[in-house]
């Protein structure tokens, strides 16, 4: 029996006239008056939208905590038997004789620059150190904290967050986005993805609804990135310079003025919007370009001047306990303490306590020494066996804890940037192969991410490992870790060269960042159009300006607002990520039916 041919009469409506000509009114409209009321929410009345936020964000990370986990883990799976299957992955992005539009140095720079940019040069030094004293194997008691022997669990996790499960978020978006823009013709939007599920359903208010997620998910997901990215620019720019303006406390804990976030934030946000003006062939990939040189330069100070020998050691042994663990980590979930349970394992002396001792024993962010410590000096006077067992009664509620807050917050983080770089990357792979997608955007920045994670972090746990750093680089705060590492490593005019190096590497990566998520929020309004009205790119560019700048005058708690939005709004787009990866499977098994009934192809 012949096949229906595929769904692909997709009509988004554009204005044919007026200041929004060529855009969709009803999605542009509606993501500015979304992020519009949000952000004057969080500035008006900060303390309120924090609080309630923040007990969002709790509830959600607590009630959906496995599933993020298996959510995460069936797109890693999906993409890997994808990929591996013959006829699915040689099928090509475009036509049989379609050739890559940009080069695999500009095409990886390009990936490398929007999926992790900034995020790289803020956590290289500050996750595997923020790992080396918490994480699954410091929690559960089997390991000491900052001890050799946490370093296994330290780089076992920082490779989870980093690697193959993370990049595989935003393989599914970028792969089925591509996958209809290029196999069928369809506009490089998000509802397009769908299609095969929804029908004409996504001419209509569903299809509009799904866009709006896209492009809400994308302004708060840049504006988060960039509002903390300056942080680190101005962190670098004041160890350099030593402008007390910069910093509100030069003394003790170094923090950025607000004078200063907003003086790097007009600079980044200016040089964004000209470089989006510019587009993708021009100011993106040059810009890219330059990100990964400067890259390979950091890495070539670190590797001359690090502990390279640690890092390559500790490189090999991670790998392999990550692959080694790959299905364990993939499937392994915490679900919460009950604190009923917690007190039937406990002698009746500690009924008393109940309270104090759970809230206590399944802290994750603790040890057994502050467990004790903070103890009231009644419960303190409990027999040590009874402490002892409350402690180890808690194990379950800190792993649970340390996953919901550490994990699935990375998981929702990722989720949450996938509408940005998945349209990006698929933006830049038309003429690529199924499985030169995948394995060109999950495993090989999956295996540089792992170098620059050792390479970076793996000096610093070094140096604090052997004394040498004395805990300068742990107290440092963490968008400061990398140059107090740099201060440690190297001195004099070769630390202010490499210095003045980070912060332009910072600078470029926080400009990809933003000029990326310019260019895709455009193209998400327009109905999938690649060429934007160029007035509109240097609105939106001046619109995020104002987000992050009202938000950084907020303080502190405007920030943190705006990035629990971004995780409570990751839950609904995780669900569309699942439909995805069901909608790209029905079209490819259908398009491959077609091809052998009817000589219908979208496969080289």
């Amino acid at each position: 029996m012949a096949l229906e041919d595929p769904f692909t009469d997709l009509k988004i409506e554009t204005q044919s006239t007026g200041f929004y000509q060529g855009y969709n009114l009803p999605i542009a409209l509606a993501s500015k008056l979304s992020v519009s009321l949000l952000v004057i929410w969080a500035l008006v009345w900060p303390f309120s939208a924090n609080d309630t936020l923040r007990s969002w964000k709790s509830g959600l990370l607590s009630e959906f905590n496995t599933f993020y986990d298996f959510s995460v883990a069936l797109f890693a799976f999906f993409l890997f038997i994808v990929a591996l299957i013959p006829a699915t992955g040689r099928m090509r992005l475009g036509a049989d004789d379609e050739l890559p539009e940009f080069s695999n140095f500009s095409w990886f720079s390009m990936m490398f620059g929007a999926g992790l940019g900034v995020g790289l040069m803020v956590y290289a030094t500050a996750e595997p150190l923020g790992l080396w004293e918490t994480n699954p194997l410091t929690v559960s008691g089997e390991v000491n904290s900052k001890s050799e022997e946490a370093i296994r669990g330290a780089y076992r996790y920082t490779f989870l967050h980093t690697g193959f499960h993370a990049w595989a978020i935003y393989v599914v978006t970028g792969l089925s986005l591509a996958y209809y823009a290029y196999t069928r013709d369809m506009p490089l939007t998000i509802r397009a993805a769908l299609t095969p599920l929804l029908g004409e359903y996504a001419n209509g208010v569903t299809g509009h609804v799904i866009d709006i997620l896209g492009v809400v998910a994308t302004i708060l997901g840049v504006a988060v990135t960039i509002g903390y990215g300056v942080s680190q620019l101005v962190d670098g720019a004041f160890l350099m310079t030593g402008m007390q303006w910069l910093t509100d406390n030069a003394d003790s804990a170094m923090k950025p003025s607000t004078a200063g976030l907003i003086a790097a934030l007009a600079l980044v946000m200016t040089m964004s919007t000209l470089s989006a003006v510019s587009g993708v062939g021009l100011g993106v990939k040059y810009l890219s370009n330059l990100n990964l040189i400067l890259s390979m330069v950091l890495l070539a100070v670190f590797i001359a001047f690090g502990s390279f020998t640690f890092a390559m050691t500790t490189y090999l042994r991670a790998l392999i306990d990550y692959i080694v663990n790959f299905i364990p980590l993939s499937f392994q979930t915490h679900s919460p303490a009950s604190q009923e349970e917690f007190a039937s394992v406990l002698p009746v002396e500690a009924a008393p306590f109940i309270g104090e001792l759970f809230a206590g024993a399944t802290d994750a962010w603790g040890t057994k020494e502050t467990f004790l410590q903070a103890l009231s000096d009644d419960a303190a006077a409990l027999p040590d066996a009874t402490k002892t067992a409350a402690y180890d009664a808690g194990t379950q509620g800190r792993l649970f804890e340390w996953q919901s807050g550490w994990t699935t917050f990375y998981w929702a983080w990722w989720i949450a940037f996938s509408p940005f770089v998945g349209l990006f990357l698929a933006r830049i792979s038309k003429g690529r192969t199924v499985r030169e997608f995948i394995l060109g955007a999950v495993i090989a920045p999956s295996l540089v991410c792992f170098g620059w994670m050792t390479i970076l972090g793996g000096s610093a746990i070094d140096l604090e490992l052997n004394g040498d750093a004395n805990g300068a680089i742990l107290a440092a705060s963490t968008t400061a870790t990398l140059f107090v590492t740099l201060s440690e490593m190297i001195s004099g005019n070769f630390l202010t060269i490499i210095s003045i190096m980070c912060v332009i590497l910072t600078m470029t990566f926080l400009v990809t960042s933003a000029d990326s998520g310019i260019l895709v929020m455009n193209t998400i309004m327009s109905g999938g159009a690649e060429e934007t009205d160029l007035k509109h790119r240097v609105i939106w560019g001046a619109l995020l300006t104002l987000v992050i700048g009202t938000l950084l005058i907020a303080g502190d708690g405007g920030l943190e607002a705006l990035t629990n939005s971004m995780i409570i709004g990751a839950l609904p787009f995780s669900v569309v990520l699942l439909l995805m990866c069901v909608s790209l499977a029905k079209a490819m098994i259908n398009d491959l039916r077609r091809s052998s009934q009817n000589g219908w192809s979208s496969a080289s």
